[in-house]
């Protein structure tokens, strides 16, 4: 272990663990205003007329007709409006705000102003909807020749359902408009996407925006857009009130109704075999993006790159759609699109292998990736792909193969005992040419006379350790103690745009930039002067230039690894299984604080058993989310996988800091995959959707 991977304790420990760190809910109410949304109670309605309501002095609301910009939201494709005007899409659409110095009488008032609706049809099941937001193709090889020459061509659709985020924290944003300028803080992850919306919707110059992140009780993706959406509306609220500041704060159940979600998916796989091998993978990917589009495309793009596995297929054809429905918008979730097709691409091949009468596992080793084959997209696996070695580490961590042919010989009886094995990699950083062309990350380092030394960057930390590990590379390249680096919470104001705290690009992309500003700093170093440094991205030579219009080229410079085994044990009388254990190693580079990514890689781990198992969410017939709160909608926690066991396994990239690659996002993608063939082999059974319940497993032993 590098001496960099040494843990320390978390910048941000002592203020959570002594309770002054401040929070959105925690700031002073006196002198607030608050704010409380009316939302659409229809799926798809036509605004017909807001009824007169006599408010109270002190008292007002603000709709589209207050907002002093354009009405838009501004995320990919800009089609969100801040406040619906005539046409509502789905329950929820924001109508309009009661704002007021007393919440309960707001909340009151919210109850109680009437607006009537017109409502129209709705489209509420994705296989009904027309509409595809976003259609992408792309392949390579010659597909339908393969197809033709195979000795069997399999065929299989694959399910996935919402996941919620269920981050700690709901949403909150508390605005203020005074001195021409709105000044807006909160839980977010993003603060120049907050930024970029609020001055498109206000009509306000980028001078006249100002955007703070408060300490935030997590996001996982949950609050990359979503709180672009939340600021406009509470910073039109402020532009109304005459300097006093409004304060929005979902509770659990308006968060868990109206915010995004994962995107539910169906994915229908066409596999042609010759001689015992994989020669055309045909696939077919939908994703469903509810009424507004937020980061259906980029979801979507990168759920489709990864469609075809980390395995080597010469002739591929894909097809990608985000396709509308009135249902709440579904957005970012930690694996962004990837958990989706992982889970489909990962039981096609067990599902084939079985057929053929071949081990999943040996089925899959043949037809791995290595360093230097084509990516999908006709890139290029430019650095080494560890696979090999990860399964071993597994399989010797787990003892798989033993389990595996044991469970195989198992008589039949009530409790009965499966292991599954699952493959995948997720791409590091921003999708194709995105960090190059649209980013451009700007990052500063700042010495101070006494030598102490702040970064200035706009990446937030939402739980995942980034003001340790970002301070803890510059110490390092500084020979500074750790306490001698400081990094604020992002203030638009002072940082510049060093991009989004997304995509696992926050360690590897801006870390290095700040390695290397370290680097001149040192090699500038004055004392008892003030200096600043700065340094920009710049796209390394190696990369094959990404075009999305043809989905060609090198999608991510480098991908991290992961392999993992799952075991359970299911009661058939009752459908209920625990897990046994799970085992992974991952490979994620340099890890910059071990404890920090040790517990990211267990955390995803959890969220990727939940996905596949117990975490049910589901919209009635009038579309409406059912599970909206932590009462029925459940996640795991430790006690439900009492075996977990992860090891590190690292292979440097030499672009990341310090061999560094992204690491967020990799535990969740593939565990549902692992999961669901461990349920595979204790049930004797096919399994094609996710979350599957105990319902399920006693609809499928009872049709043996």
């Amino acid at each position: 272990m590098k001496e960099i991977s040494k843990s320390v304790i978390k910048k941000d420990h002592q203020p959570k663990i002594d309770g002054s760190a401040l929070y959105v809910g925690d700031y002073p109410q006196e002198g607030m205003l608050h704010g409380r949304i009316v939302r659409s109670p229809y799926a798809r309605a036509r605004v017909v007329e807001i009824k007169p309501y006599a408010l109270p002095e002190g008292y007002f609301t603000v709709d589209h007709r207050d907002v002093p910009g354009i009405n838009e939201v501004h995320i990919v494709k800009d089609d969100t409006p801040v406040y619906a005007e005539e046409i509502v899409e789905y329950i929820g659409d924001p109508v309009l705000m009661v704002v007021g110095p007393d919440e309960q009488e707001v909340l009151r008032i919210a109850s109680e102003i009437e607006v009537v609706y017109e409502q129209l049809p709705a489209v509420l099941n994705v296989r009904d909807s027309e509409t595809a937001f976003f259609d992408y193709n792309f392949g390579k090889g010659d597909p339908d020749t393969a197809f033709a020459e195979a000795d069997k061509v399999y065929e299989e659709e694959f399910e996935t359902g919402y996941q919620e985020q269920a981050y700690l924290e709901p949403q909150g944003m508390i605005a203020t408009f005074a001195d021409s300028k709105l000044s807006i803080h909160g839980s977010l992850q993003c603060p120049y996407y907050v930024h970029g919306a609020i001055a498109k919707a206000l009509g306000l110059t980028p001078d006249r925006v100002r955007v703070v992140q408060d300490v935030t009780g997590g996001g996982f993706g949950g609050k990359e857009a979503y709180p672009s959406i939340l600021a406009c509306q509470v910073a039109v609220a402020a532009y109304r009130a005459g300097g006093k500041p409004v304060r929005v704060i979902f509770d659990r159940r308006e968060d868990m109704e109206f915010t995004s979600k994962r995107h539910p998916s169906l994915s229908t796989y066409r596999v042609a075999v010759k001689d015992g091998r994989v020669t055309a993978m045909d696939i077919d990917v939908i994703f469903n993006a509810g009424g507004y589009t937020t980061l259906s495309a980029v979801v979507l793009q990168r759920g489709i790159i990864a469609s075809p596995g980390v395995y080597k297929v010469e002739n591929i054809r894909v097809r990608g759609r985000a396709m509308k429905t009135n249902t709440v918008p579904t957005g970012a979730y930690r694996g962004f699109g990837a958990p989706q097709t992982f889970f489909a691409v990962e039981m096609m091949m067990n599902h084939i292998a079985r057929d053929l009468g071949e081990e999943p596992l040996a089925f899959k080793q043949r037809h791995l990736v290595k360093q230097g084959d084509p990516t999908s997209t006709g890139g290029i696996y430019h650095f080494p792909v560890p696979l090999p070695e990860m399964i071993a580490e597994v399989e010797q961590m787990s003892g798989y193969s033993q389990k595996r042919t044991e469970y195989n010989a198992a008589k039949p009886g009530r409790y009965r005992r499966g292991v599954g094995i699952a493959l995948w990699f997720h791409g590091a950083g921003f999708t194709g040419s995105g960090e190059r062309d649209h980013i451009k990350a700007v990052t500063r380092l700042h010495k101070s006379a006494d030598g102490r030394v702040e970064i200035l960057a706009s990446q937030s930390d939402i739980g995942q350790g980034i003001k340790t590990t970002l301070c803890k590379i510059v110490a390092n390249e500084l020979n500074l103690p750790l306490d001698h680096v400081t990094y604020n919470n992002p203030d638009t104001d002072r940082v510049p745009d060093s991009g989004p705290t997304v995509a696992s690009r926050s360690l590897m992309t801006v870390g290095e930039l700040l390695r290397r500003a370290a680097i001149r700093l040192r090699s500038e170093w004055k004392d008892a002067e003030d200096q600043t440094v700065e340094e920009r991205f710049v796209e390394p030579d190696f990369v094959i230039p990404f075009y999305i219009e043809k989905f060609q080229g090198d999608a991510y410079p480098t991908y991290a690894w992961a392999v993992s085994a799952v075991e359970v044990e299911v009661d058939t009388l009752t459908g209920v299984n625990k897990v046994l254990g799970a085992w992974a190693s991952f490979d994620v580079g340099t890890p910059i604080d071990y404890n920090i990514v040790v517990g990211q890689m267990e955390g995803g781990l959890l969220q990727g058993l939940g996905y596949a198992s117990m975490e049910q969410m589901a919209a009635d017939q009038t579309g409406r989310i059912r599970n909206n709160s932590f009462s029925d909608y459940i996640i795991p926690t430790s006690v439900d996988v009492p075996v977990l066991q992860v090891k590190m396994h690292v292979e440097e990239y030499p672009l990341g800091p310090y061999g560094a690659k992204g690491a967020g996002e990799l535990p969740l993608v593939g565990m549902p995959a692992a999961y669901m063939a461990a349920m595979e082999q204790a049930l004797h059974q096919s399994i094609q959707h996710i979350p599957f319940s105990a319902e399920d497993a006693l609809f499928g032993t009872a049709h043996e």
